[in-house]
């Protein structure tokens, strides 16, 4: 059984949002082991916005892996259905590839449980997992130390969607980036 962890901003979590939840998310329980399911919370944040769009996020953090989707829909529970649709596609094409590539080993692979064979046949072809993770393009550059609003114009002016930097206070390397929400992040390395 899941442990669930469910926080609603702008919205009150009602009894009946938290068994909605509960209930289409418990239908991934089929892919984890029992040792993962004593030890895995299920994170989700719900958010209204003023316009009256739904946000959902739901976090699955684990030993060495971290599952997590998020969808805005017009309504909340339909967010919530097409959330635990991504979160299904997200394990079973992470599955198939860890199994195809680690069958002996222990970590990822240990998280999931072995599914009806025939359900992952029939699910692969929607999947688009012949691909291969590859590398098609390497670049080497010099990071140049600067200040992060210097990074965010560097990266406008790019028109990339993030931006590796020096800072220039710190000297650590620094990454920013820009949010679908329209807005900036950073990540700090230690």
């Amino acid at each position: 059984m899941l442990n669930f962890n469910i926080r609603g901003e702008n919205l009150e979590v009602t009894p009946a949002i938290r068994e909605h939840v509960e209930k289409k998310v418990q239908k991934l329980v089929k892919y984890f082991t029992e040792e993962t399911l004593e030890t895995a919370t299920v994170n989700v944040n719900m958010k209204v916005y003023n316009d009256k769009q739904s946000k959902v996020e739901v976090t699955i953090p684990m030993k060495n892996l971290t599952l997590r989707a998020e969808e805005r829909h017009d309504d909340l529970y339909a967010a919530i259905d097409l959330i635990v649709d991504k979160l299904e596609r997200q394990i079973r094409k992470y599955k198939t590839k860890v199994n195809r590539k680690f069958r002996e080993r222990e970590g990822v692979a240990s998280f999931f449980a072995s599914v009806n064979r025939a359900e992952e046949k029939n699910n692969d072809a929607a999947l688009d997992e012949d691909h291969e993770f590859s590398v098609v393009r390497t670049k080497q550059f010099d990071l140049k130390p600067m200040d992060q609003d210097e990074a965010i114009l560097q990266m406008n002016m790019l028109g990339h969607n993030f931006f590796i930097f020096t800072d220039a206070e710190s000297d650590g390397t620094h990454i920013v980036y820009k949010r679908k929400d329209g807005r900036y992040g950073l990540i700090e390395t230690n």
